[in-house]
């Protein structure tokens, strides 16, 4: 929709007179719920009237009971919750004319001329059949009385949007499908579990993951747990591969490894189009090595359960996104999907997406494997080569010549190891000799230097913490010892995994060039934080893990303080001074109020908060979730507000306070962050080894330009390295944050789902996009 000429349009005035319906089809996945919650919420919040339909599509048909309009306590305590609370099923009815009849007759009559669709390509390819036929439906109805010409004419068109429900990540077009990383959290909790049972009785064991023509959760699985070997429908193995899986489980074994993993996707075919079977790949390493063999598939599992911190947040951005792409919808618009491409909401026409979808499944029949990889989008290629990579290719016999350092460096953050260990291994594969520094740059400064090969670090993707050891020292003081060590080990590129310290203490370094010419050498810096403070990315290797944390942990007290009634939790998070992990916990746990540093609150609006949620004990919602970053404010301090809340809410409720602390640093790594570790440690790898080869003149390294030290960040949708010495514009170094950070933009839709009178800011909405030019774009070699 146009602003109209007067200024902008105001969301809060967008859907009145509107009406929103909310159906989820096809499989379940987890974070359905949260779509919905969004869906409702942010359409009430318009102004909008919001209808739940029942049992998907068969609801829409049969209307009555399955069609009622939803109020914003209906959607409470969904968050949390796995499956879809308002019913799925597969639909013969609206496959027919007749079915779809009833259904558009259904919405006239409740005056519904929006209509969301949450799941697979199936589910919206019939929404988009359902809008193409609507005049014809409404002409219909009009001819057998079956709505009158009025009803006809104020609901003269349909509008419709999709969000892909599905754990498979089958759907061309967005980067992640909702539910697809809850998948990868319950199939890592069963591969974690499987391997120190398979570690105590060197065994061998065959997992299948679902996928019948997608192979993204096994590729996956295989990054995030070093597996040996991985059958995806994509890219079928060459056609001896019988010898060469036999040759490459040996190898393992004999490297000293107690166990192989095998992960094979439901759809694995060969390159002839015949099935590889979970038994067949059991019975030939049973017949050839005499191993030990198990099978473990793991069904249904990996539907169930509770959503990860990820998918909620999805799946509330792309409802958000999805009620205001209804109300902004004309009759012109096409059907869309929203979907999310890095880090950016996107709409893309729903059609192109379910197309290119098919072009898969097409090429894969025709026998185009490369064709399909390409077409999975540049994603999927990037984690299929990385794997390639790590899994596939030997250490080369003939060596560079050139040494590789890799250290950690300030606090402990889940996934620093995965990125060790991919740093490691690709550095071999490029034939250098690779350093593991212990204890960060203290550990450079006193020699705490060992070679490490291999083996050394095989199991360590789903390890917590940090296994080389981390300091918050930053090199200053000890430039002469780090130079001298430099030059004794032979060091000719540094890669510093950690936090902020990694980079002021990349900063340092090149500022010391000037003075020690040892420490001319390229640096990469990797941004490994819980706090996700350092600048030049969006993510960091940890939070991703300590957010899930915190959600998991607001989960358990939601359900005690819904068990006493009127008690409100205060919590405090970790981040220093950055409010990362205190708004994506608010959002993602559903939390009435998230205080940060970045948003300065004062009394009043501490007030506000404690009347808001006296409100909400006179209805039937009688908990409330406040969140506070542990350095938002040093006067109103977790004990401050506990005791205003307490006073302020005599009577009407009673307060708990929780101070999360360290758990919010341990614990074994998301499938997230053993991903995005394995991904940028081979990318870092890949960069220095180029900037080595630039900076070598007669067999000496000489680094001493600002791209020579470089800082590798998610930046929207890509990969970039980043000067370090330009990133310092963009630091507030007091407070140890970015100047900018994108998450803020997501604080509006927190306060929003926790019923605050806001206003949104719509003006920098996701346009519509077109798919075709994005796809066949060749991904940069590693």
């Amino acid at each position: 929709m146009p602003p109209s000429p007067a200024g902008p349009q105001h969301a809060e005035t967008l859907g009145a007179g509107k009406a929103i319906a909310v159906l989820t089809s096809g499989g379940d996945a987890q974070g359905m719920n949260a779509a919905v919650r969004a869906v409702v919420r942010v359409g009430i919040y318009t102004g909008a009237k919001v209808f739940f339909v029942c049992e998907g599509y068969q609801g829409l048909v049969d209307g009555g009971e399955h069609i009622k309009e939803a109020t914003w306590e209906s959607v409470s305590m969904m968050l949390q919750l796995g499956g879809t609370v308002i019913g799925s099923a597969r639909c013969q009815d609206f496959r027919t004319r007749e079915g779809r009849l009833r259904a558009a007759r259904n919405l006239v009559k409740r005056g519904i001329t929006n209509l969301c669709v949450i799941g697979g390509d199936g589910s919206l390819t019939g929404a988009d059949t359902f809008r193409a036929e609507w005049g014809g439906l409404l002409a219909e109805l009009l001819k057998t009385g079956g709505i009158t010409a009025e009803e006809a004419q104020r609901s003269s068109h349909l509008n419709i949007v999709g969000m892909v429900g599905s754990i498979d990540n089958d759907f061309c077009g967005t980067d992640m499908t909702i539910g697809t990383d809850s998948a990868l959290h319950r199939i890592m909790e069963i591969v974690d579990a499987i391997t120190t049972t398979a570690q105590s009785h060197q065994r061998t064991f065959v997992l299948e993951v679902m996928g019948r023509h997608c192979g993204y959760l096994a590729l996956i699985t295989a990054l995030a747990c070093g597996a040996d070997w991985v059958f995806i429908p994509e890219s079928p193995p060459e056609d001896n591969w019988e010898e060469h899986l036999c040759r490459r489980l040996a190898e393992t074994r004999d490297g000293g490894s107690r166990l192989n993993i095998i992960i094979v996707a439901e759809g694995a075919i060969d390159k002839h189009g015949k099935a590889i079977t979970s038994d067949e790949i059991k019975a030939l390493v049973v017949k050839r090595l005499g191993y030990d063999t198990r099978v473990t598939i793991l069904g249904h599992v990996q539907r169930g359960g509770t959503p990860s911190a990820f998918d909620r947040i999805l799946a509330s951005r792309m409802g958000v996104e999805a009620v205001m792409a209804l109300l902004e919808g004309t009759p012109e618009t096409p059907a869309c999907v929203v979907s999310l491409s890095g880090n950016q909401a996107v709409r893309l026409p729903l059609m192109e997406c379910v197309q290119v979808t098919k072009d898969v499944t097409t090429a894969m029949n025709e026998g185009r494997f490369e064709d399909a990889v390409k077409l999975r989008g540049r994603s999927f290629q990037n984690n299929w080569n990385v794997y390639k990579l790590l899994a596939h290719i030997r250490p080369p016999a003939t060596k560079s010549g050139y040494t590789v350092a890799v250290m950690n460096v300030g606090a402990p953050a889940a996934g620093m190891n995965a990125a060790v260990r991919s740093t490691v291994r690709i550095g071999l594969i490029h034939g250098h000799r690779m350093l593991g520094v212990h204890d960060g740059f203290e550990g450079l400064a006193f020699g705490m230097v060992e070679e490490i090969g291999w083996n050394t670090v095989g199991s360590w993707t789903g390890l917590g913490g940090s296994k080389l050891g981390t300091k918050r020292t930053l090199p200053k003081k000890h430039f002469e010892e780090i130079s001298a060590n430099i030059s004794k080990f032979g060091i000719h590129g540094l890669i510093i995994i950690g936090g902020f310290e990694a980079f002021t203490g990349g900063l340092e370094l090149v500022e010391g060039r000037a003075r020690f010419e040892e420490l001319c050498i390229p640096l990469c810096i990797v941004p490994a934080t819980v706090s996700n403070n350092v600048p030049g990315s969006d993510f960091s290797i940890g939070a991703d893990t300590a957010l899930n944390t915190i959600t998991t942990t607001c989960d358990l007290i939601k359900q005690s303080a819904a068990g006493t009634k009127r008690r409100v939790f205060i919590i405090e998070t970790m981040g220093g001074f950055c409010g990362y992990l205190a708004t994506m916990a608010g959002l993602a746990a559903g939390a009435d109020a998230a205080y940060i540093f970045e948003e300065p609150f004062s009394s009043r609006d501490l007030q506000a908060n404690v009347d808001h949620l006296t409100e909400k004990m006179k209805t039937t919602v009688k908990r409330g979730l406040v969140l506070r970053n542990e350095r938002c404010n040093e006067n109103y301090t977790t004990d401050f507000i506990y005791n205003l809340y307490c006073e302020e809410g005599k009577g009407i409720f009673d307060c708990r306070k929780n101070v999360l602390g360290h758990m919010q640093q341990g614990g074994s790594p998301t499938p997230f962050d053993r991903n995005f570790g394995t991904k940028m440690g081979a990318k870092a790898v890949a960069w220095i080894t180029g900037k080595i080869k630039e900076c070598s003149r007669h067999g000496r390294i000489f680094a001493n330009t600002a791209d020579s030290a470089c800082l590798l960040g998610m930046r929207k949708r890509s990969l970039v390295f980043q000067p370090i010495a330009e990133l310092r514009q963009q630091t507030d170094f007091e407070h140890r944050i970015p100047k900018e950070q994108w998450w803020l933009k997501l604080r509006p839709i927190l306060k929003i789902l926790a019923k605050y009178n806001i206003e949104l800011d719509t003006s920098e909405k996701a346009h519509l996009e077109h798919l075709t030019r994005k796809v066949l774009v060749p991904e940069a070699t590693l």
